[in-house]
């Protein structure tokens, strides 16, 4: 099967009986998927658990045809994704992001890190922490755009639907974010760039 058959074609080939579709859509839309959920989610384990539980929903709606096929599968996993993320900090009664120092810790252990200088996985580690707390500080609906444009890589387009708003409704959130994000850089004086 070549690499540009669609995920209409692969939901198909699933709701039919071959298991191998919903396998290439997990692993074509795998690294987005993931990306969004451990921005909010930042313990590694928790966030795989999500990930699998997102799956196994995107299988149990498949099975019971519960997906109208309109283009827009991602979306509809992201989604899923999204509401599996918001049940959890429900059911920890936190509303928050967990701590950056089990974040941190995971940055150390990632196996990126071990051909760099020590100094600089140090100083990329700080930048990263610190660029995640200012968007933590961002008003709900800029850091959502934030989230999903810079960690998940979806388009605008795609933002704008997974966030049911216009494009320009979107690009303006960006703006604004990208505005109070150098805001808060400038009156913390962070520096974001490895000397």
């Amino acid at each position: 099967m070549n690499s540009h058959t669609t995920d209409r074609d692969l939901v198909k080939q699933f709701v039919n009986g071959n298991h191998t579709g919903i396998e290439k859509l997990i692993q074509r839309h795998r690294t987005k998927v993931y990306s969004y959920i451990s921005v909010y989610v930042r313990e590694q384990s928790l966030a795989e658990d999500i990930f699998q539980e997102t799956f196994l929903k995107v299988i149990h709606s498949l099975k019971k045809g519960k997906y109208t096929d309109n283009g827009k599968f991602l979306s509809w996993v992201m989604r899923i994704a999204h509401n599996l993320v918001i049940d959890h900090f429900r059911k920890e009664k936190q509303m928050r992001m967990l701590s950056n120092d089990d974040y941190e810790a995971d940055l150390f252990n990632e196996k990126k890190f071990a051909d760099e200088n020590i100094e600089d996985s140090i100083v990329k580690d700080q930048i990263v922490s610190n660029v995640r707390i200012l968007i933590d500080k961002l008003p709900d609906d800029q850091r959502e755009v934030v989230v999903l444009r810079h960690y998940a890589g979806l388009s605008f387009k795609e933002i704008a639907e997974q966030t049911d708003v216009s494009i320009n409704t979107a690009l303006g959130r960006m703006r604004y974010a990208l505005i109070n994000l150098r805001k808060m850089i400038e009156e913390k004086n962070l520096s974001l760039t490895i000397n």
